[in-house]
């Protein structure tokens, strides 16, 4: 169903993660003081081995050959790893503090390692010797990060004080300080990057930094000039999410790839610096999660921030949305696909359009003024009209949107609500459209859920009923998309369903230990699907009230349920921040299961001829493949009608594995006095022909034997007594005289 793309064990638990370039060994540190050494490919950790290191590692690079790794540990220690040979190579003592920095010199020939601890100092390791051959001072805040012009000559350093040195290597001293930001990457020498402002054959590189720097910038070495820095589609601020925090070439692909304050990693093409992909590295509670997309090929994730989220599911790229202020709520989409609304604490919505060409997002519409936040919303089913929303200041409000959407965000459309009613007494928690646009239901922290009509646009809200029946507050309401019902889900852990004729409660289901926070009508309305606080997510038949199926793949709340428009995959999400697609197999099993039956038929048709044509070798293969016990037995008793010998013969021929599942079968007939003899006929020719060595080396052997001695016990016990009442009977027609019979 759903499977995790990586099964890695949780990032928590990493402390530190480098791989070969190019990339085809990847090594973890972890906080248990053990390396792994992982097929990153297979997702299989290939071996493991401990870190010699006292306490845990905090840096780790390979050489340009990736055979040799250092480790950079918090105890001040350096050590170096064969890892083809798999030995400790070198253990370099003399940093002071935490080593948060190690890169290997690229001109593997010369065996040098540079480090960086918390005296601020670089220090150069002279491999052959081990020892320390100089430490170059120049920075006086812990240095981020170390890059190496291709010829190995110079190096350029940067540090959180701010500043980035160009070193002579040769000389080992500071050719000049550029005043700058943290982390820093070289620009290659033999591209053109003369659209940035790269006009000579200095040195250039690109620095990017945290403390609210979210651009990157490329700077000119030598005259300690920036040439180029990067234009956001809004201005940074300190502290903004979008800060750069480190930066790592992809010379081969002429990328650069970044990591932001909020662990996502961005790719951007050089020299253009357009973003490619984008991936999030942490999803924090995931509130709600829909299906995007003409086709349902992203999904949109609200999670415990004011951004949204968008995944191509194909790739796993992310696109960020930056709008609302405060924490995202809730979702829905529009049939359509490319339009979908969101409403936040902010006391917003937001009307969000997706180019299907580009797969760009922007935001189109907004409306404010819900008097506080916005907890659900939900959106017309027919035509791309109206947009209704329920907050916690206990109102509805419907939203009527223009005939003509604006495409891009630079006009955005300013919503107001066409209608707001008080509707219920506690927080709204949620609310849907029937398929027809006419009716509305909404479900309520009160316990109650009420059925509105929409009327005519431009008309009030009315109310037509109330359901009546849960005892703690709903938290979900659907209508069916093909009866007249509708189901809600509540805080009793029940769900009901009700008929929309009489407002009635036609049905309940119970499974859930805790909170239903999500339902959806699946299966064109004869099932449901029910996710809960237990995280759990349970599979109804509406008919039969019966739970089909329970998936268990979220360790806390599932807030997100939602499913494509051709009920082909679900898509989940939690609050432990897992966001899961299943695919329906129903089809598939049904298929499997359909060739499996034929394949059956087939086999025991051949088994028949077979017996028939006295071809009992193949006859007996054939029936232990098809493993029931029953058609073996048919077969034993087939073979036995042609005498002991021709059992004998047949059972010796038999391979291994076949004779470990006869040994098996006869352990269950031996049970019923009816097959027992057959047991005992082939459990007399293994014991006979095998050695109990060889016997024993059979799967299960022992478990079986010993099964088989009770029964066999008792069988002769019941054949003693049939002997005893066998030879009564022999007496007596011994003595017994038949009238009119001569005497013997």
């Amino acid at each position: 169903m759903g499977t995790p793309l990586f099964p890695f064990p949780p990032p928590s638990s990493f402390l530190s993660i480098h791989s070969s370039f190019p990339p085809q060994i990847l090594v973890t540190a972890s906080k248990a003081l053990l390396l792994k050494q992982w097929d990153w490919k297979q997702a299989q950790c290939t071996r493991s081995w401990r870190a010699i290191h006292n306490v845990p590692i905090a840096s780790m690079t390979f050489d340009p050959t990736a055979t040799l790794l250092a480790t950079g540990g918090c105890d001040g220690t350096i050590k170096l790893w064969d890892v083809v040979k798999q030995y400790c190579t070198h253990n370099l003592k003399g940093s002071s503090g935490v080593v948060h920095l190690v890169e290997f010199h690229p001109d593997i020939s010369l065996l040098q390692l540079f480090s960086s601890a918390s005296d601020c100092g670089i220090r150069m390791w002279d491999l052959r010797s081990s020892q320390c051959l100089c430490v170059l001072q120049s920075h006086y805040s812990p240095v981020t990060s170390l890059a190496f012009t291709p010829d190995g000559a110079s190096m350029v350093s940067s540090g959180r004080d701010k500043i980035c040195t160009v070193w002579d290597l040769k000389s080992r001293t500071a050719r000049r300080t550029v005043p700058v930001y943290e982390s820093v990457v070289l620009l290659p020498e033999d591209e053109d990057f003369s659209e940035i402002g790269v006009k000579t054959k200095e040195i250039h590189f690109i620095t990017a930094g945290s403390k609210g720097i979210c651009v990157l910038r490329v700077w000119d070495a030598s005259s300690a000039r920036c040439v180029f820095a990067q234009t956001l589609p809004s201005p940074p601020s300190y502290g903004d999410p979008r800060s750069l925090t480190y930066c790592l070439p992809l010379p081969s692909s002429l990328r650069l790839a970044t990591v932001t304050a909020e662990h996502n990693i961005l790719l951007y093409q050089l020299p253009s610096f357009t973003t490619q992909q984008q991936f999030v590295g942490f999803n924090d509670e995931v509130l709600d999660v829909k299906f995007l997309g003409k086709g349902d090929t992203h999904i949109v994730v609200a999670t415990n921030s004011s951004q949204l989220k968008v995944f191509d599911l194909a790739t796993s790229s992310c696109k960020i949305l930056y709008g609302h202020t405060d924490t995202v709520l809730s979702l829905d989409v529009f049939k359509k696909g490319s339009l979908f609304v969101s409403c936040a604490k902010d006391k917003s919505v937001r009307v969000w359009r997706q180019d299907p060409d580009s797969g760009q997002v922007s935001c189109v519409a907004q409306g404010c003024s819900h008097a506080n936040a916005v907890g659900s919303i939900t959106c017309s089913r027919m035509k791309e009209s109206f947009v209704v929303s329920g907050s916690q200041d206990c109102t509805i409000k419907v939203w009527d949107l223009p005939e003509t959407i604006p495409e891009t965000d630079g006009d955005m459309f300013q919503l107001t609500a066409r209608v707001t009613e008080k509707a219920h007494d506690k927080d709204v928690n949620s609310v849907a459209v029937s398929p027809n646009d006419k009716l509305l239901v909404s479900g309520s922290q009160d316990r109650l859920a009420k059925l509105w009509s929409l009327g005519a646009p431009g008309a009030d809200l009315a109310l037509l009923g109330v359901f009546r029946g849960h005892r703690r507050g709903v938290w979900c309401v659907q209508f069916s998309p093909m009866d007249q019902v509708l189901a809600s889900s509540s805080a009793d852990g029940s769900v009901k369903l009700w008929s929309l004729q009489d407002f009635s409660c036609l049905k309940t289901f119970e499974g859930h230990d805790a909170s239903v926070l999500k339902l959806i009508f699946v299966s064109r309305g004869t099932q449901l699907l029910t996710s809960g606080s237990d995280g759990l997510v349970k599979l109804w038949t509406i008919k039969t009230n019966e739970c089909v199926k329970t998936l268990d793949a979220h360790q806390d709340k599932v807030w997100g349920l939602h499913a494509t428009r051709k009920d082909d995959r679900v898509v989940t999400a939690s609050a432990d921040s897992n966001i899961t697609v299943w695919t329906d197999v129903t089809e598939v099993e049904q298929a499997e299961e359909q060739a499996k039956q034929e394949d059956q038929i087939l086999k025991k048709q051949e088994l028949s001829n077979l017996l028939h044509e006295k071809k009992y070798l193949k006859a007996l293969g054939l029936a232990i493949s098809l493993d029931q016990p029953h058609t073996v037995l048919k077969v034993i008793k087939g073979i036995g009608e042609d005498g002991a010998k021709q059992l004998e013969k047949t059972v010796l021929k038999l391979r291994q594995d076949q004779k470990e599942s006869m040994l098996r079968y006869c352990a269950v007939w031996n049970t019923n006095a009816r097959s027992c003899l057959d047991a005992q006929a082939v459990i007399q020719v293994m014991l006979t022909h095998l050695s109990p060595e060889e016997l024993l080396q059979y799967q299960g052997a022992r478990a079986h034997l010993e099964g088989l001695i009770p029964y066999t016990e008792r069988h002769m016990q019941r054949i003693g007594r049939l002997l005893q009442a066998s030879m009564f009977l022999d007496y007596m027609w011994q003595k017994m005289r038949v009238t009119g019979a001569p005497a013997r």
